[in-house]
This record gives C-alpha cells, sequence and structure tokens, in this order.
C-alpha cells in the first residue's frame, strides 16, 4: 500500500510539475511574436534549469534509490527549460543576451562539477547527501523566486500580477513532491517541496484576500521580479498592445 501510495503522488507530482513548466509558454509565444523579450528577465528559467539538472541528477537511481519519477519530470523540465532559455537568447537585447550566456556557462558548471565531483569523489550515502543538499538548495530558491510579488499584493492589495493558476500548480507541485518525499522517508524531496506547499498556500490565501480588489497601484514589478516560473507582467504590456492595436486601427 506504502509503495503503490508513493508511486501514485510522484504521479501526480509529474503531472503538475509538468503543468507549472509549461507555464510560461504564454510568455514566450509572444516574445517569438513580436521578436523581442522586452522587459521580461531570462535569470528564471536558467535558475530553474539547474534546478532540474540537479534534481534530475539526484533522482538517478545510482545517486538515489527509488526516485526514478524525480528524475522523470526534472528531466522534462530541463529540456523545456532550455528552449526557454534558448528562444530568449535569440531575441535578447545584446547585452542582455550576454549576460544570459554568461549565466548558463556559469550554470553548466556548476552541474558538472556537481555530476563529476559525486561520481568520482563519492559513493553511496555521501553522494546521496551531496547531490540532495545540492538541489535542495537550487529547489527552494526556485520556488521562494515569487517572495517579491507576494510582498507586492500586500503592499498594493492587487492580485495582478500573481496569476492563479500558477500558485495553484505552485501548491499542487510542491504538495505532490512533499509527500512522495515523506512516503520515501526522503528529506531532500520533501523539505524543498514542504516550503514549495507551503508557499502556495500562502499565495492562494492571498488571492483569496485581495481578488476582488482593484489595487493601490498599477505600477509593475521589475523585470527581475516577475511571478516565475515564468509567466508575463500581464497588464501593462497587455495596455501597451491595445493602444497599439487602436492606433492600427484608426489609420
Amino acid at each position: 500500500m506504502g509503495n503503490t501510495a508513493h508511486f501514485v503522488f510522484g504521479v501526480f507530482g509529474n503531472v503538475n510539475g509538468l503543468l507549472l513548466f509549461l507555464a510560461p509558454t504564454i510568455t514566450f509565444k509572444r516574445i517569438i511574436m513580436s521578436k523581442s523579450t522586452e522587459q521580461f528577465s531570462g535569470i528564471p528559467y536558467v535558475m530553474t534549469l539547474l534546478n532540474c539538472l540537479l534534481s534530475a541528477w539526484y533522482g538517478m537511481p545510482f545517486v538515489s534509490p527509488h526516485n526514478m519519477l524525480v528524475s522523470t519530470i526534472n528531466g522534462t523540465g530541463a529540456a523545456i527549460e532550455a528552449i526557454y532559455v534558448f528562444i530568449f537568447i535569440i531575441f535578447a537585447p545584446k547585452k542582455e543576451k550576454g549576460k544570459i550566456l554568461g549565466l548558463l556557462i556559469f550554470v553548466l558548471s556548476v552541474f558538472t562539477a556537481v555530476a563529476l565531483i559525486s561520481m568520482f569523489a563519492l559513493h553511496g550515502k555521501n553522494r546521496k547527501i551531496f547531490c540532495g543538499l545540492a538541489a535542495s538548495i537550487f529547489s527552494i530558491i526556485m520556488y521562494a523566486s515569487p517572495l517579491s510579488i507576494m510582498r507586492m499584493v500586500v503592499k498594493t492589495k492587487s492580485v495582478e500580477f500573481m496569476p492563479f493558476f500558477l500558485s495553484l500548480f505552485v501548491f499542487l507541485c510542491g504538495t505532490s513532491w512533499f509527500v512522495f518525499g515523506l512516503l520515501g522517508k526522503d528529506p531532500f524531496v520533501a523539505v524543498p517541496n514542504g516550503f514549495g506547499s507551503g508557499l502556495g498556500v500562502i499565495q492562494l490565501i492571498l488571492y483569496v484576500i485581495y481578488r476582488n480588489n482593484k489595487g493601490e497601484a498599477k505600477n509593475p514589478p521589475n523585470a527581475d521580479g516577475s511571478l516565475e516560473i515564468g509567466l508575463e507582467k500581464s497588464q501593462p504590456h497587455e495596455e501597451k498592445r491595445s493602444s497599439y492595436e487602436e492606433k492600427r486601427s484608426s489609420k
């Protein structure tokens, strides 16, 4: 029974994780259509790529047994994030392109170092602990990325920049993997995802409290403060697009 529940929550985690990773497709459709990254930041996608690579590596049988479902979703997530980063680099301005390329080299270097050290310098339990700590740290960083937006929601009393479904997917994904980690008695899965689940709950509570409010301010957060893992800063860009369409129709 325990093994069945463990597997079921792993499958739930894969489904919810996929929805979370696919959320930025709206942003990248816009980037491709406009052939510009506008004010979007590429940093969250590169850092999420690192998280996925480290988590996928941790889930491999020679690192931590019984965690293949962790590898499947994070391997898929790494491929998706790599596509996002590739698209971002193509359409980014020269200065931003250089910054993201530099960060990408750093990310790949960190992952390569972790993989090589774990394979050739560590064995058994020490390998699992080393890889688990690395994956947990960057999982927590990934889940913590919306904190600035949550602060802004409280300040402006508006959920304009905190999409409901993204908050829901964060909660569902974090909860699924938290239970998966508990059932598998794996703190490196349970702890960071328990943190993510808790943040998801707070986001949903904030949404319930402020969903009907117009808010006190309409100024958007800066590009690095957008609620990621990766939706667009919705309202200001929509207003720009509307005004552009109005000008075209008036000609």
